[in-house]
């Protein structure tokens, strides 16, 4: 934690802050190691605290031995005056992306009658783009993630039959990666069948799965707090002739990505190595989401890999890469792998099967 802390005060000093309030959740494991729910981080050029209420004071001194312990507790306005009284006359960054507009107020309202002389400054993405970076450990982590999700994966749909419905499927992947290790289940799993499949974001129905149509199956794994995300695209029985143009057509565009993805490039030159293939096939309408997302701590964070990413790809960064075609009235493809950048190149962490068109139902 201490190196991290380290960053974060450069960047402290080159925005020219005396001081950052951690408010959101990832951010305040990141920085502390305390995982509790509750909390706030106060971190200057020469001290960090944390404040949590009782239920948590033992746990972070644990947790987070580098740190002050303050106890909090009752209203805002009982302790923040003497929690930011080291930073008084100077500058105080807060997250301006977690903290709400009631909470900034009352922020506002406290220091000011608390006779403090702090400014509150809006800050976004400052240790955001910290985490961008993965070090050995956090890899790991989400290496462990991504082999839980591949392994639960393979087992469940391995035994996949016609008739089962949607939230069925969902259900059996989230006991078994329960069963595989997971300590959590980082997002809502997916599965969409038929002409679900069109929608991105479809919560699992009651639907029953039938032969000849798209599958759709996203799903990821937790380990060490951190996650992967994994998404295949099924078909039992025999596909007809759109789901082998499609699937072909997202399968190619993700290997020219992988293929031609690089550090230093912008997420927005990433995009295009994928856009670019399924625009060709007449699908680019059909594209509507970004090629991919960083992944750690949280399900989305940075870096960003979509058309308008200004963003640049370092070695360090995990990523998805998971172009898709969903064609309304009929279905949806989406293939998603987890990479993570070493040496100026991908490295794919994801293992799960994929079909082999020619081949019909068979994985490569």
């Amino acid at each position: 934690m201490r190196t991290r802390l380290e960053a974060l005060r450069r960047r402290l000093a080159d925005q020219g802050l005396d001081a950052i309030l951690i408010s959101q959740a990832e951010n305040r494991r990141y920085l502390s190691g305390f995982h509790g729910s509750a909390g706030y981080l106060l971190i200057d050029r020469l001290e960090a605290v944390l404040a949590t209420d009782f239920r948590y004071t033992e746990q972070a001194a644990t947790e987070a031995p580098g740190y002050r312990i303050f106890r909090i507790a009752g209203q805002l306005a009982g302790w923040l005056p003497e929690f930011v009284a080291g930073v008084a006359g100077g500058k105080l960054g807060f997250e301006s992306e977690d903290v709400s507009f009631a909470l900034h107020q009352r922020m506002t309202k406290v220091v000011k009658e608390s006779g403090k002389k702090v400014e509150l400054v809006p800050v976004v993405g400052i240790v955001e783009g910290l985490r961008a970076r993965k070090d050995s450990g956090e890899i790991a982590s989400i290496e462990k993630a991504a082999g839980i999700a591949d392994a639960a994966f393979e087992r469940v749909t391995g035994n996949l039959r016609a008739g089962v419905t949607e939230k069925a499927v969902a259900w059996e992947l989230e006991k078994t990666l329960r069963d595989l290790g997971s300590e959590t289940i980082p997002f809502e799993i997916i599965v969409a069948a038929g002409t679900n499949a069109a929608l991105p974001h479809h919560r699992p129905s009651e639907h029953a799965i039938r032969e000849g149509e798209p599958i759709v199956i996203d799903m990821g794994a937790t380990s060490g707090g951190y996650g992967s995300d994994l998404s295949r695209t099924l078909c039992l029985g025999t596909p007809d002739d759109t789901f082998r143009e499609v699937y072909s057509t997202v399968l190619a565009a993700q290997a020219a990505a992988i293929d031609g993805i690089k550090a230093g490039q912008t997420g927005q030159e990433a995009d295009a190595l994928a856009r670019e293939v399924i625009e060709k096939a007449g699908h680019g309408e059909a594209f509507g989401h970004s090629l991919g997302h960083g992944v750690g701590m949280a399900t989305h964070e940075a870096p960003t890999l979509g058309p308008s990413a200004d963003g640049v790809l370092e070695d360090g960064a995990v990523f998805s890469i998971e172009p898709g075609i969903y064609l309304s009235g009929w279905g949806g493809v989406r293939i998603e792998d987890l990479a993570v950048m070493e040496k100026g190149r991908p490295r794919l962490l994801s293992k799960a099967g994929k079909l082999d068109i020619s081949r019909g139902k068979d994985k490569t």
